[in-house]
């Protein structure tokens, strides 16, 4: 089975030996995504709020550059730095996956420095 790699210029690129994503047969794993800007290669500042907005258009970005949107995602894997901000966090979570939310896992999770989630995701090509 081939495994196809992707990558984008609209979201961060890969600090190390892993890929944006990975298709493979009609799935489509997407690597943890942090609040990095992709044009100035920064973690954001604005809290929770704000990351977890520039997290979601970097997945929603991966997506769309193979045809895809969230609505397509089927499973996420979110980690916070702080179950403090777990209901800021889930707001704005809420409106991306408004629709058809997709399974997911969350846990609290020792993070780099400024950085207050991450976010992987897993989508089925239809």
């Amino acid at each position: 089975m081939a495994k196809n790699i992707i990558f984008t210029e609209k979201a961060p690129k890969p600090v190390g030996p892993y890929s944006q994503a990975v298709i493979s047969s009609d799935f489509v794993f997407i690597s943890g995504q942090i609040a990095i800007d992709p044009k100035s290669s920064k973690i954001i500042d604005g809290g929770i709020e704000a990351q977890t907005v520039q997290v979601l258009e970097n997945l929603k970005n991966i997506l769309e550059s193979i045809d895809l949107t969230l609505d397509d995602v089927v499973k996420t894997s979110v980690f916070l730095s702080s179950f403090s901000d777990f209901q800021s966090f889930n707001r704005v979570y809420s409106k991306y996956f408004d629709k058809t939310p997709p399974a997911r896992t969350t846990a609290q999770a020792g993070l780099m420095a400024g950085v207050l989630l991450e976010i992987d995701a897993i989508a089925k090509k239809t």
